[in-house]
């Protein structure tokens, strides 16, 4: 069969480039084809450098023509890239809390995810491996890692630092813990406007003796609203992970709350998405996966939102009782769970390293507009 060009860029209009809002040839992304006979020849130029943008474009092309034009067609896809320059620092302005190294966000779109239990086993798989952690526990309204601790009944102390009276953190595993839980009653609601409590936070930010840290991990509340604006003004966030579990209902909050650490006013760069509560595997049948949620829900996502997939975390009955009783899972030694957020957390290492091997420190936000609240389409 000979092939026509003008058949060729026909169905390449019904696809698009990745980072491109409109197809890849009104785009001006596909630079040239040539066909002869049976065969074509299709050069594009793509502003993603990464290797898994290349794949998907080349995928994209070769199943397009073969389904659209030509299914015996021999196709050859000359995928060039031309990254756009990224600045060299950041525009917006702030400044590092001293002795802490990286703050890591752990946020999640919607609630019941599991992202305070995630971030509980982060930080003592952190701990076990030599790391100084401390936990801000940001959920103002449903604090829980000072149960997940077993550090209710605790208050902090205060401390005097170079004349100033400061906030000791309640330590337990190797883990510093600040949490608003730690001043209300266990009955008590917290029913603050957002002003209030964000006036809390920046108190157990900047008046608490941290000390020296390799990691303060935040565990923030769901959404995307008051409380994360708050902290990102407040300080300079190295990176984020996002949880989620697989179900669709989870993984579109979830692709919200990447949109959101990387609009362009907030530009905290995304270390990956964790997929919680991925299987069931029952004790008496320790070879079978039951996919409860769906299966590989957020890895996917992962794959279509280009971010990094940091590993994924069973649904296992002893994380939900070892989290009830105040001994997180991941101490539990030579078990599934322990071998599931040590590779977890072994990923997100890697990623801050080479996020901050490849980009300029993450600037505390400055939201002068009302442009810094609006809903963004990522």
């Amino acid at each position: 069969m000979k092939l026509n060009k003008k058949d060729i860029l026909e169905a390449l209009k019904t696809i698009t480039a990745p980072g491109e809002g409109e197809n890849m040839v009104d785009s001006g992304a596909v630079t040239n084809v040539v066909t002869f006979a049976d065969e074509v020849i299709v050069d594009i130029t793509i502003k993603n450098p990464s290797l898994q943008a290349k794949k998907k474009t080349e995928v994209d092309i070769l199943q397009t023509i073969h389904k659209k034009v030509y299914e015996k067609a021999k196709i050859k896809v000359n995928v060039k890239v031309e990254a756009p320059s990224k600045p060299v620092v950041n525009e917006i302005k702030g400044k590092p809390i001293p002795g802490i190294q990286n703050i890591v966000a752990v946020a999640s779109g919607k609630g019941g995810v599991g992202k305070s239990t995630v971030t509980a086993n982060l930080a003592v798989t952190l701990a076990k491996m030599g790391f100084k952690v401390g936990i801000l526990d940001a959920d103002i309204y449903g604090p829980s890692i000072p149960i997940m601790f077993d550090v209710a009944n605790e208050r902090p102390l205060s401390v005097n630092v170079d004349g100033k009276s400061k906030m000791k953190p309640i330590e337990n595993y190797g883990v510093k813990v600040l949490s608003i839980g730690f001043f209300t009653k266990p009955d008590q609601a917290v029913i603050w406007r957002g002003p209030m409590a964000s006036k809390a936070l920046n108190q157990m930010i900047f008046d608490a003796a941290w000390g020296e840290l390799d990691f303060l991990l935040l565990d923030l509340p769901p959404g995307t609203g008051d409380i994360h604006l708050s902290l990102m003004q407040a300080m300079p966030i190295t990176g984020s992970v996002v949880v989620s579990t697989p179900q669709n209902v989870a993984l579109a909050d979830a692709k919200k709350g990447v949109a959101m650490f990387q609009q362009d006013s907030i530009n905290v760069p995304v270390l990956g998405i964790i997929e919680n509560m991925a299987y069931f595997t029952p004790a008496e049948l320790p070879e079978n996966k039951y996919y409860i949620f769906g299966q590989e829900g957020a890895k996917n996502l992962a794959e279509d939102l280009e971010v990094p997939f940091l590993g994924e975390v069973p649904l296992v009955q002893s994380i939900r009782e070892a989290g009830d009783i105040g001994r997180p899972a991941a101490l539990q030694t030579a078990t599934q769970i322990e071998e599931a957020f040590e590779e977890i957390t072994r990923n997100v290492v890697q990623e801050v390293v080479n996020r901050n091997e490849n980009l300029p420190a993450t600037e505390a936000i400055k939201i002068t507009t009302m442009a810094g609240c609006s809903a963004v389409k990522k």
